[in-house]
């Protein structure tokens, strides 16, 4: 048997718009389906919206969303409650995504990607516990950690 944890992200009319953003940034497959693909009428509100939506890449990536039911005007998120101060983060947010790779190399185009139209927390470079980290709020509102794996040894 084999389980896998995947980020379910919420949204109010904006999970299509997202999903296409993350599916640039990491590649993969797209499904989105919408509450009119599962019968509500055409012209009632919020029948575009997302009811089950997903991107799925061979580099491991995996996220789903949708939009939560009801009429919804899409807002641009506020300012990210996470900072840094005094050399650590502060945050009342509940989680972050994390994105680790084995090299700079190959988390450097996630980073770039990510970053359009983000809010940087903290840079993406050498930390003293990896050999590249960074931390920003993507233009959803969604915070991101990006980093690079550290060999660590086991006392």
């Amino acid at each position: 048997m084999s389980l896998n944890a995947v980020a379910h992200l919420n949204f109010h009319g904006q999970a299509r718009e997202a999903l296409e953003f993350y599916q640039s940034v990491f590649g993969g497959q797209l499904t989105v389906v919408t509450y009119a693909d599962f019968g509500m009428p055409a012209e009632l509100p919020g029948a575009a919206h997302v009811v089950f939506g997903q991107v799925v890449a061979d580099n491991g990536f995996r996220v789903m969303a949708y939009d939560v039911p009801g009429e919804h005007t899409p807002a641009a998120p506020g300012a990210p409650t996470t900072h840094r101060e005094n050399g650590t983060t502060i945050t009342k947010e509940p989680f972050f995504l994390s994105v680790r790779g084995e090299s700079i190399d190959e988390v450097n185009p996630v980073w770039e990607g990510l970053a359009k139209g983000a809010t940087v927390i903290e840079a993406f470079g050498p930390a003293q516990w990896a050999p590249a980290f960074g931390m920003l709020a993507d233009r959803f509102g969604v915070t991101w950690i990006v980093d690079v794996a550290a060999e660590y040894t086991q006392a």
